[in-house]
């Protein structure tokens, strides 16, 4: 196998999921990114961690992104690399409702795609199937693909995918410092949900697509209302769940991102302090752009 010579380095961004009312389909990229590095080596298996997620550098073959490295090596064919170093240098916060998840299966995806010598046939629908497989859903792998806002669904043949361009161009995003389980969130929804519930949400969906794509703000607040998810989830994130109201009641329109705990407001970076006064301790506060980028090789000019 003539595998690539040198390293490959993939940046992935943080992305949104649900962004309200848009359960399960809709994401948004965000300019928060990790960077992942890989190389084939002559042997062994080497991990690198720095930041979010050291603790697992230990893993080896356990690794979320070796294991996903080595599924889209057998994808691929040929066998697997005699060796692998990796590198991680983590900012997305894990289990916060970020995409951490998201962002390392889709950097083993693109690695995979750069390193293996016939990596032109994971093409970008294959690394959306493949990634859907891996994540189990493609509402947060989506985004981290394609960069922007996309509508994500899935067919009998497989995931799909939209991306639209977001008008809306910088959000903020309140991180607690306690972390939540996908699995657990998920745990709690119920299995069937109120037609009217449903419908409500279908509406709030279309009309969100609308203010974030023709940058219409007045709507927005209306537009992020939720009944499917978060009101179910809120016994699991308390503070979370008051932040949301308390921006809410003050018009911000503000909602959980992906499963939580981080709230997502869109609201501009000039905003945050006066927000920031009524949000109180325990936040960290990150004013975030849109990524317009989904997952990339820096050298391709891309990074900001």
């Amino acid at each position: 196998m003539n595998w690539a010579n040198g390293p490959v380095t993939v940046r992935t961004p943080a992305t949104s999921a649900n962004l309200g009312p848009g359960f399960d389909s809709l994401g948004l990229a965000l300019s928060l990114h990790d960077e992942v590095t890989v190389e084939v080596t002559g042997g062994g298996l080497a991990i690198e961690v720095e930041g979010e997620g050291a603790e697992v550098a230990d893993r080896g073959e356990r690794h979320l992104i070796v294991k996903v490295l080595r599924q889209a090596f057998d994808l691929l064919g040929g066998g697997q690399p005699p060796g692998l170093a990796l590198r991680c240098a983590n900012r997305i916060p894990h289990s916060r409702g970020l995409g951490s998840s998201s962002a390392a299966i889709v950097a083993g995806i693109v690695a995979a795609r750069h390193l293996h010598p016939e990596g032109h046939r994971l093409d970008d629908a294959r690394a959306l199937e493949l990634a859907t497989e891996i994540e189990g859903h493609p509402d947060n792998v989506a985004p981290c693909l394609a960069g922007g806002l996309t509508v994500a669904w899935t067919t009998p043949d497989g995931p799909r995918l939209v991306r639209l361009e977001s008008q809306v161009k910088q959000v903020t995003a309140f991180v607690p410092d306690q972390r939540l389980a996908t699995e657990r969130a998920r745990g709690l929804l119920p299995a069937t949900v109120p037609h009217a519930d449903a419908a409500a949400n279908a509406g709030r969906a279309a009309l969100l697509i609308a203010a974030l794509t023709t940058g219409v703000p007045d709507v927005l607040l209306d537009a992020t209302e939720d009944r499917l998810h978060q009101d179910y989830r809120a016994p699991a994130m308390p503070e979370s769940a008051a932040l949301v109201a308390r921006l809410r009641a003050g018009g911000v329109p503000a909602v959980i991102s992906g499963a939580g705990p981080t709230v997502l407001a869109f609201t501009s970076a000039s905003q945050v302090d006066s927000i920031g006064a009524r949000v109180g301790n325990g936040w960290h506060v990150h004013p975030l752009d849109v990524a317009p980028h989904g997952a990339h090789v820096p050298s391709d000019g891309l990074r900001p």
